[in-house]
């Protein structure tokens, strides 16, 4: 369905458990370059247990407005696409799972928001301040992050070729789906700008927001064969995480955790989400 928020319009897919009547909302956030779709696979095992499972695509992605400004993909403008969500809906709290942007979303909305959040599961990112506190081998996976920045260089780059910088880099299990949104007119340039607005090179060493611990029962997923994530930025989020934390490790997997990992992956979201009562 189609939500208006923030004076754009944003692609949702729900889907409702068998008795939906005061079902638990999880709201799942995708990351760079994907759509809801990354979690087709966690989707129907979530209402099977009673879940009512919400997933965006956010701004810039899939078949979501893409604003032309740079600026228009700042954190603020898409936390209120978020909160926007769940308030259309009439979600006061949801447990939220993110990946990659999307943990970096919903590690925000928990530290800044915890009224609206349950429990939170963060896939691949960490804490903004583990993140940065990572250390050299993090930067030196973050490269790409720097050449995001330089417009039309970096779409040249990952474009050209067929997208072959893509496909050799990210090793994308679902690549031409993800290729085929990437080259929806200014979809691509739409998904860079997330990079742009929130990590310019500064930000690296100095943030442009101080996010605060979060308060919320939190479980951090880290994939050995990460391509662009250190296990240190997940493991590192203890110590910004003030209740429960939990830290699930998943070897035999790259980045993309709900494509190549989806059966472990919905065994833990299972085992650490409460059960609908």
């Amino acid at each position: 369905m189609r939500i208006g928020v923030n004076d754009i319009e944003l692609e949702v897919e729900i889907a409702e458990p068998a008795a939906d009547a005061g079902a638990p909302a999880v709201l799942l956030l995708h990351g760079w370059p994907d759509s809801h779709r990354l979690w087709r696979h966690q989707v129907p095992a979530l209402t099977g247990a009673g879940f009512r499972a919400v997933a965006p695509d956010l701004r810039g992605f899939g078949d979501s407005d893409r604003p032309g400004d740079v600026a228009a993909y700042g954190l603020a403008h898409i936390l209120g696409d978020v909160v926007g969500v769940l308030d259309h809906l009439g979600i006061e709290r949801a447990h939220v799972v993110g990946h990659d942007w999307g943990a970096a979303v919903a590690w925000t909305l928990a530290a800044l928001l915890p009224d609206r959040v349950d429990h939170l599961v963060a896939l691949s990112v960490g804490h903004p301040a583990a993140f940065r506190a990572a250390g050299l081998s993090q930067r030196e996976k973050s490269w790409y992050m720097l050449l995001f920045q330089f417009e039309g260089v970096a779409e040249r780059w990952l474009s050209d070729d067929g997208y072959a910088n893509f496909r050799s880099w990210g090793r994308h299990p679902d690549a031409e789906a993800a290729i085929a949104g990437l080259s929806r007119p200014g979809a691509l340039t739409a998904s860079l700008n997330w990079y742009r607005a929130n990590l310019p090179p500064a930000t690296l060493v100095e943030p442009a927001l101080e996010v605060p611990p979060v308060a919320r029962p939190t479980m951090g997923i880290w994939s050995k064969d990460d391509m662009a994530l250190t296990e240190k930025n997940v493991t590192g989020s203890a110590a910004h995480v003030t209740a429960e934390w939990r830290y699930e490790r998943i070897d035999g997997a790259g980045h993309w955790i709900p494509l190549e990992a989806p059966d472990e992956l919905t065994a833990l979201l299972l085992d650490f989400l409460p059960a609908p009562g």
